[in-house]
């Protein structure tokens, strides 16, 4: 628990409702430029795929195969380090949160994970943390390399479009572009003390701590998640 005596000021509901509805013009504002960064989204160009072939649970299948008869894939791309017993806990934890992808089939879509390491250890760490994802590997395969995810250098999110048997690459982003895609930090962003991080602008006296101190790390995942 957080330990701190940081309030925000009392003020009457009259003082109150006059700052929410001046903070609400921003937050509309933001949502337009959302609106407006998604319509530009979806006229980007797009880039051909070779024919890359990935591991999956059952052997050896084409990145076209792994749509399963969707025209759209969405990819995230899972940081690894092969042998280790923990992996990334940033990219355990976000893939921690998407269990119900069921939705994306009304929009012929599919959301999976692919990681450089073996395919063996990838499934068994699946069921150490509890994840529910599909998991694919590209050990085999320059795949990660070419999506700007190399082995041993970060993590991405990547989407598809599949035309028959050809795949092109329609987006990318990393870092701090992924968090649109989760809802564990838009719930935390409209706390009173929000991430408590110490690289965000709060007033005098909000409990802050290092970044990434308060995301649970993978052994918390698996705790949480994992097999009972």
């Amino acid at each position: 628990m957080t330990e701190t005596s940081a309030l925000p000021p009392v003020v009457d509901s009259r003082t109150w409702r006059e700052a929410l509805d001046e903070l609400r013009k921003r937050e509309k504002a933001a949502t337009r430029e959302l609106d407006a960064i998604a319509a530009q989204r979806r006229r980007l160009p797009m880039v051909q795929m070779p024919d890359y072939t990935l591991i999956g649970a059952d052997g050896p299948i084409r990145l076209a195969d792994i749509f399963a008869g969707r025209s759209q894939l969405i990819v995230y791309n899972h940081m690894w380090s092969d042998g280790a017993e923990w992996q990334c806990g940033g990219c355990t934890g976000y893939t921690s949160q998407f269990t119900r992808l069921d939705f994306l089939d009304n929009y012929d879509a599919r959301f999976v994970i692919v990681t450089s390491g073996p395919i063996e250890e990838a499934l068994a760490y699946r069921t150490k943390v509890g994840n529910t994802m599909e998991w694919y590997s590209s050990a085999q395969s320059p795949f990660a390399a070419d999506v700007d995810a190399a082995p041993n250098t970060g993590f991405a999110v990547n989407v598809f479009l599949r035309d028959g048997d050809t795949v092109y690459r329609t987006w990318h982003t990393n870092g701090r572009g992924t968090e649109q895609l989760s809802y564990t930090f838009p719930l935390i962003d409209v706390l009173p003390w929000g991430r408590q991080e110490e690289w965000q602008d709060s007033p005098e006296g909000w409990p802050q701590r290092p970044t990434y101190s308060g995301w649970l790390d993978s052994p918390d995942i698996a705790r949480v998640y994992g097999p009972r």
